[in-house]
Order: structure tokens, then C-alpha cells, then sequence
């Protein structure tokens, strides 16, 4: 029989070994992450597949698969736009001023586009430099993606037994609460953003092609890209082309397309299908999301995308279940 020495001992080898993993692997921690994270969302998929017939190891398969032309369809559109405009945006940036000067009141503060063209353009160098060099190690981290996706949908219910044995039975209650939060933060983050932000391109694109605008697929693309970031979504679009408009002497123009961008873009493919997907979601403040989206990116980088979002929920919810652990606590009391 285990005695409770013993277990503290198998406790603090399980610790020890959790801390030397995350040293040794941490070049690809970001890979894992993202991969629990997608198979979570997956899981769902993967049991539909296996209710119509198909084997566990095919429904994984074909999951996978689709997360992989998922993640195509949103990244191949917004680098080929990236490519196929690089010269309009060039062009762009070498007809900025050298200096503009803000003037509010009596006061004025000059600001040095040069320098921050500069500065970008050395960045951008950069990245570019560091993408080719390390174009082997994405390829094996892809590889590594699809493998950890797989093998999560293959035999998903592995992972959870190992928890509920390690965790006493009085605390089963609480890594459930913790799963069901996890799980519908991560739908929240994964599907709705994703189906939000694909209607978002649909309409911004038809609305920009009806109104004439060059590029405008490619406009498309960055409001729907932009619904992925919180508050700020694809109004920053529809407001930069109103403002362009504005300063080109075209009101009418201005007021056109920020009257129908609001409306068409920026408003209605969030009223529209975010009440159609929002109860399979916490409903998580928009203002808690925007903290940790905010927050994750600027502290974790890309990770922080899903991980601070992640976290925020997860503290949500130890609140919640704190809170309500002490309002049981003082009426028992009573």
C-alpha cells in the first residue's frame, strides 16, 4: 500500500522531470502548446467522424488534415497579399514625409517618419533573414505539429486518465470546471474568431469591390485578419481608407465608407454569427480577452495569442470557483 511518503517522493520526481522537460525542450514548448490546443477543439470533429463510421485512426487523421487547410486558408491569402502588393506599399511608404508636425492647442510635436521607416525596414529585413535560415527548423516543427495533433485525437482520453488518477477523487469536480472553461475559451479563440473573421472578409471584400477600391481583396484580407485582434477588429480598416479619403478631399467618399464599412463590416458579421456559435463559449468579457490577448502577445509572442486569452479564463474561473467554495463555506457555517 502507498504511503504517503512515497507519494511525495513520486510527486517531487514528477516535478523535477516536468521542470528538466521544459529546459531541454523549450525551443519547441510553442509547438506543443499550440498542438493540445488545436486537438482540443478537434476533439469534437474527430467523435463526429467516428459516429459516421470511420476509424479512430482515420478520424484523427482527416481532423488533422483539415486543421492543416485551416491554417492554410488563413495565412496563404494574407502572405500572398503581403507579396503581390510589396510594391504599392513601397510606393506607399517613399511618398510619406520625411516629418510631420501634430499641432493640439498651442503646443506641437514633430514626428520622424523617417527614422520609424528605418527602423521597420531593418526589422522587416530581419525577419526576413531569420525566416530563410530557420526554414528547416518550421518544416520540422510543422512535422512535430501534425504528429502531437494526431496522436492527441488517435487516443484523446489517455491524457485525462492520467490526471483524474493523479488528482484525488474530491478534486475531480474542479479539473472538470477547469476542462469545460478551457474547452469553450479555446472555441471561442479557434472557431468563432475563425467563422467571424471569414464573414468579415467576405463582406469587406464585396463592399470594397461595389465601391471600386484598388486592392480590394487585399483589404479584405487585413479586416479579417484584424477580427482576430479584440476591440480594435477591422474598423481600423474602414477608418484608414475614410481617412485617406478625407485627406484627398473626397467627403462624400469618407462618409460613404465609413457609414457602410461600420455597418457591413465592422457590426454585422459580429451580430450576425457570433449569437449563432456564442453559446458553445464562457462569454468572457471582451474587455478580459483584450488584457489577455494584449498581454500574452506582448509577454509570450506569438504564443501569446491563445495562451494569454488562456490564462485570463483560467483565472476567471478560480475565482468563480473560489468564490463559490466560500459562499458554501458561510452557509454551512450558518
Amino acid at each position: 500500500m502507498p504511503t504517503r511518503q512515497r507519494t511525495y517522493v513520486l510527486a517531487g520526481l514528477f516535478v523535477l522531470l516536468v521542470s528538466l522537460a521544459m529546459v531541454s525542450l523549450s525551443s519547441v514548448l510553442g509547438t506543443v502548446f499550440f498542438a493540445i490546443t488545436v486537438a482540443y477543439v478537434l476533439f469534437p470533429l474527430s467523435e463526429w467522424f467516428i459516429d459516421r463510421g470511420l476509424s479512430k485512426r482515420l478520424a484523427a487523421a482527416v481532423s488533422t488534415a483539415i486543421a492543416f487547410v485551416a491554417g492554410s486558408l488563413i495565412l496563404v491569402p494574407l502572405v500572398a497579399v503581403l507579396y503581390r502588393r510589396r510594391r504599392d506599399l513601397f510606393g506607399f511608404f517613399q511618398r510619406l514625409p520625411d516629418e510631420v508636425t501634430v499641432a493640439v492647442g498651442e503646443f506641437s510635436y514633430p514626428i520622424d517618419i523617417q527614422s520609424w521607416l528605418v527602423t521597420a525596414r531593418d526589422a522587416v529585413a530581419a525577419l526576413a533573414v531569420d525566416l530563410a535560415s530557420e526554414t528547416p527548423i518550421l518544416a520540422l516543427k510543422g512535422v512535430l505539429f501534425a504528429i502531437l495533433v494526431y496522436a492527441l485525437l488517435w487516443q484523446p482520453s489517455a491524457p485525462g486518465k492520467v490526471v483524474f488518477r493523479t488528482v484525488p477523487k474530491p478534486y475531480h469536480d474542479i479539473i472538470q470546471r477547469y476542462h469545460r472553461r478551457l474547452r469553450s475559451t479555446l472555441y471561442a479563440i479557434y472557431v468563432l474568431q475563425a467563422a467571424t473573421a471569414f464573414g468579415t472578409f467576405l463582406m469587406a471584400w464585396g463592399l470594397f469591390t461595389l465601391l471600386g477600391y484598388d486592392g480590394a481583396f487585399a483589404l479584405a484580407v487585413a479586416a479579417g485578419v484584424l477580427q482576430f485582434v479584440p476591440v480594435v477588429g477591422p474598423s481600423v480598416v474602414i477608418l484608414a481608407i475614410a481617412a485617406a479619403e478625407a485627406v484627398a478631399g473626397d467627403a462624400v467618399g469618407a462618409v460613404v465608407i465609413t457609414v457602410l464599412g461600420l455597418t457591413l463590416v465592422g457590426f454585422l458579421p459580429d451580430a450576425v454569427i457570433r449569437p449563432r456559435l456564442a453559446r458553445y463559449t464562457t462569454g468572457m468579457p471582451a474587455s478580459l480577452y483584450f488584457v489577455g490577448f494584449t498581454g500574452g502577445v506582448l509577454s509570450l509572442g506569438i504564443i501569446g495569442f491563445i495562451a494569454g486569452p488562456v490564462i485570463i479564463a483560467l483565472l476567471v474561473e478560480a475565482v468563480e470557483l473560489l468564490t463559490a467554495e466560500n459562499g458554501s463555506t458561510r452557509t454551512e457555517r450558518a
